[in-house]
């Protein structure tokens, strides 16, 4: 099948290695021309994807951030296919899905929300790797939770990535759950490295510091987008975090070893609680 790209960065760009590998063609558009030579030059895209050949594919990803995303799906909606798939790959689902939903119903396309869970701390092409998402979860946001058929064939559409699981679920829902698993965490990872104490980490950090500080590398222009898209949901996990630690602060400042240990306790049962 022929499979068009819309930004080639490290998640685009593993998609476009994942499907040339499988045998597809692969067209791609980034606003980089660096980016779009370099692809073309390493056999990563067969072609520039555009308005005269993007109905040519059986599947478009759109892998920019939300606001750049909305505004190529508009411009770009005109000229797809009736039976293109197009899926987005956002961090955040509400905003992008009504975008997307609204114009499918508009141009007779089918519009997705994707989210696949997988990337690491650095991006652009150079980073990335045509098995990023294999074993990775998947998370779907359909126009419809019941069509088993078409969630099979979103399956087979995708298989090419690898991905290990797919969950299915609301954008709200989406937006709701991320805020904890991924925003937060990189929030908190950010924070903590501004520590002054973070300049004399070496020859005393070990998997500790490396697991909480992985994150704070961060994409800032991408990240801030993302969170205040995002900013109820984030919100409530920032201030739910902020009276926990507020309250080991608290036993720590008054010596009060019984409250700590509760404290202590508590967060041991819920991780295991969590993890089954």
């Amino acid at each position: 099948m022929t499979v068009g790209i819309c930004g080639l960065g490290l998640i685009g760009g593993s998609m476009a290695k994942a499907y040339k590998a499988a045998g597809h063609t692969v067209l791609g558009y980034d606003t980089s021309d660096a980016t779009l030579g370099y692809t073309a030059l390493a056999g990563i895209t067969d072609g520039v994807l555009s308005t005269e050949n993007v109905k040519a594919c059986s599947l478009l990803f759109v892998a920019l951030y939300p606001e750049p995303a909305a505004e190529y799906l508009r411009a770009i909606a005109p000229h797809v296919a009736k039976d293109t798939v197009v899926m987005d790959l956002c961090g955040t689902k509400k905003e992008i899905c009504e975008c997307g939903f609204a114009l499918a119903r508009q141009y007779g396309f089918t519009f997705v929300g994707g989210h696949p869970m997988a990337g690491t701390q650095y991006s652009g092409i150079k980073y990335a790797k045509a098995t990023l998402f294999k074993g990775a979860p998947m998370v779907l946001v359909p126009p419809v939770y019941d069509d088993i058929a078409f969630l099979d064939k979103l399956r087979t559409l995708l298989a090419p990535a690898g991905f290990g699981k797919f969950s299915v679920i609301t954008a709200e829902e989406h937006d709701r759950i991320i805020a904890f698993t991924s925003q937060l965490a990189h929030i908190v990872s950010n924070a903590y490295v501004k520590s002054p104490t973070a300049h004399e980490h070496k020859g005393f950090s070990a998997g500790s510091y490396k697991d909480m500080t992985r994150v704070a590398w961060l994409n800032e222009q991408m990240w801030t987008e993302l969170f205040l898209e995002n900013k109820q949901p984030l919100l409530f996990e920032l201030d739910t975090i902020i009276r926990s630690l507020s309250e080991y602060r608290a036993a720590i400042e008054n010596g009060d070893a019984d409250t700590l240990k509760a404290l202590l306790r508590d967060g041991r049962i819920a991780k295991e609680e969590i993890d089954g």
